[in-house]
């Protein structure tokens, strides 16, 4: 039993294009491209059943909301629920980028560089901080929706709003993270999913994927100014679809394996590569030679840096045979993974110290102008993700990884900021919005 949240930000708004500053003023309203998008977005949901629709009021998020249902088909009725309002960016109200800048310089840095320390007045001449103000919205609105809808109560909710209510929702539910404002993109018209599931002192939280546009007819979201890595979990394997723990026993793709590996290889044939790294296991080195038929000439490099988990002596078995043997390891590894040392095996702190500085040397020897391929493992490519959305290593079952699913960070060009996740794991590729690949065993 759980509850799955769909988080969906409004089309492109007239002042998107302009390049204004929307803020909770109601000015703005859908292009014809953002009408186009909410239509889109309902025709990807389609076969998704919905329980309840909450929508900001603001007529950009309200029209993508009664577009998207639209095309969804039904009879939903959306609540319009202030929760959901933009950040209150008064003074800015109207502006452009450039004239924001300029008439406010180190109030514009601090919003691009550490929004969470912005302070603003008011016409009122009231001073306030948006970004704190905003997350004490979001977790109001957040209290209040799962009394209404209780993560034991199997239902799937849609929440349609803005580009920086929904960070902060997201960073609600991941236990707000430090810095986590600027390490989320949220594109217009994208699709996040949280499910939520009871454990004994409240719930956990996974992401089952992060602004993904794919509905929307573009792959990936652009490319910014800086370097830009995609990462990939392997393949499906035999052990993978029967629940084996496989860690380090070097188990090859099955034949679904290979045709996902060919999934993402079309999904990402028109994504220019310059580099592509690998596992030194053969799951993951098929997958990235199956994705690179596309990108002859790129190089791929393979180091054992990124080898999965080591699971000692659970490798091989199925979960019912760890729990009969190893049933209170098996339980605190999923309650408190960073507490429990495999049988013969590693930690995931072993795991986290080996793929993070990897990835590290990987991604510092990028040039801005590159992008490259990174082909793991389920906990390799968690305790990555975890360590750029600012989580710790006890968090890795916030973060799913489905096999062939693609994930998308781009690296900062302002020195000392964090990696922006750009987006996360991916699988429209490998049929439907949702993910829909073997849970495997980790």
């Amino acid at each position: 039993m759980s509850l799955r949240l769909l988080l969906v930000r409004h089309g492109l708004s007239s002042f998107n294009v302009e390049r204004r500053i929307q803020g909770r003023d109601d000015l703005s309203k859908l292009t014809n491209e953002g009408e186009a998008q909410a239509r889109r977005t309902g025709e990807a949901l389609q076969e998704v059943p919905i329980d309840a629709v909450y929508s900001s009021p603001l007529q950009r998020a309200a029209a993508t909301t009664a577009g998207l249902l639209a095309a969804k088909g039904g009879d939903l009725q959306p609540v319009l629920d202030e929760g959901l309002l933009e950040v209150d960016l008064e003074p800015w109200s109207g502006l452009t980028a450039d004239e924001r800048a300029a008439r406010d310089p180190e109030a514009y840095s601090a919003w691009r560089l550490h929004p969470e320390t912005l302070e603003l007045t008011r016409k009122d001449g009231s001073r306030y901080r948006p970004v704190p103000e905003l997350m004490e919205q979001a977790r109001h609105f957040l209290t209040r929706l799962l009394e209404k809808h209780p993560v034991d109560g199997n239902e799937t909710v849609l929440v349609v709003g803005h580009n920086a209510i929904l960070r902060c929702l997201i960073l609600v539910l991941l236990g707000e993270p430090e810095r986590g404002f600027r390490r989320l993109q949220i594109d217009n018209a994208s699709l996040s999913v949280f499910n939520l599931t009871p454990k004994a002192d409240g719930h956990q939280v996974q992401i089952e994927c992060l602004n993904n546009t794919s509905h929307l007819g573009q792959a990936l979201p652009a490319k910014g100014k800086g370097a830009r890595l995609i990462l990939v979990r392997h393949g499906e394997t035999h052990w993978n679809r029967e629940g084996r723990f496989q860690g380090q026993i070097d188990i090859p793709l099955n034949q679904n394996g290979h045709a996902q590996a060919e999934a993402a290889r079309a999904f990402l044939a028109d994504v220019s590569l310059q580099r592509a790294y690998s596992s030194s296991m053969s799951r993951p080195r098929q997958t990235a030679e199956g994705i690179l038929r596309s990108h002859p000439g790129v190089p791929l490099t393979v180091t054992r840096g990124l080898v999965e988990i080591g699971h000692g002596l659970w490798e091989g078995k199925l979960e019912a045979e760890i729990q009969a043997e190893w049933g209170a390891l098996l339980e605190e590894w999923k309650r408190t993974p960073e507490t429990v040392q495999m049988p013969e095996g590693e930690t995931i702190q072993n795991v986290w110290d080996r793929s993070v500085n990897t990835w590290s040397t990987i991604a510092d020897s990028l040039e801005p102008e590159e992008t490259a391929l990174v082909v793991a493992h389920d906990a390799v490519n968690k305790t990555i993700l975890c360590q750029l959305l600012g989580l710790s290593p006890g968090d890795i079952w916030a973060v799913k990884q489905g096999n062939g699913g693609v994930t998308v960070v781009d690296m900062p060009v302002d020195p000392g900021q964090p990696a922006v996740v750009t987006c996360l794991n991916l699988t429209s590729h490998l049929g439907g919005v949702l993910d829909r690949t073997a849970a495997g065993a980790l």
